[in-house]
């Protein structure tokens, strides 16, 4: 199955338009050495976009061999120890709505209450950060972040890459912070209160809140 075609048929049909840059990107990645593993590049994806409520946006995926699974931000559900990004984001989840940290994680739990959770590049090469920035990633997801802003789903943006995709979201309806990395989370990710706020914006919409 070609990469293109492993998008759900809604977000087939809503980027039909860049099935040839996904053939470019898709002729220089080595379907054996790449993170996350080639059949699971579209993880995120597999939630229909008519389903999307809320979208986080990160950066590239975590190089760590094992770690990268589809998802930004999510690693498998045997990894451990956690990243240390996703261990700070359950930190701030804790001190912003008293959840307890989860027992993994594995964060298709969000994705299948409609958060869609998207790495401005999508692959990078196993150990290697940034290894495909130049790929051409960026002008696919900029593509989805328009289709998800235009809906009117809320946003999240972590990180100043990230935030680059805000300009596709209803400023009321973008919640913007540094990155959750240990190098950031210090300056102003931490005390940011995005879950409870994206709750809070999902209530005035009338539709049903994130189980975070």
């Amino acid at each position: 199955m070609s990469l293109f075609d492993q998008l759900h048929p809604e977000w087939q049909n809503a980027l039909a338009d860049y099935s040839p840059l996904i053939s470019k990107i898709e002729s220089r990645i080595n379907k054996d050495d790449v993170a996350p593993a080639y059949e699971n590049i579209f993880a995120a994806y597999q939630l229909p976009a008519s389903k999307v409520k809320v979208a986080i946006f990160g950066q590239d995926p975590y190089p760590t061999p094992g770690y990268a699974h589809g998802l930004a931000f999510s690693v498998d559900a045997n990894v451990e120890p956690l990243p240390a990004s996703l261990r700070n984001i359950f930190k701030e989840l804790e001190s912003d709505c008293a959840v307890s940290q989860p027992e993994n994680g594995d964060l298709h739990r969000w994705a299948n209450q409609g958060v869609f959770l998207l790495n401005q590049i999508l692959t990078t090469k196993p150990t290697q950060s940034l290894a495909h920035h130049d790929y051409g990633w960026q002008e696919f997801s900029a593509a989805t972040a328009k289709v998800i802003g235009e809906s009117g789903a809320i946003g999240i943006f972590w990180g100043s890459k990230a935030q680059e995709l805000s300009q596709y979201f209803d400023a009321q309806l973008s919640i913007c912070s540094p990155h959750p990395s240990p190098l950031s989370a210090y300056r102003g990710f931490f005390g940011s209160t995005p879950f409870s706020k994206v709750n809070a914006l999902l209530r005035m919409q009338g539709r049903q809140e994130i189980c975070w």
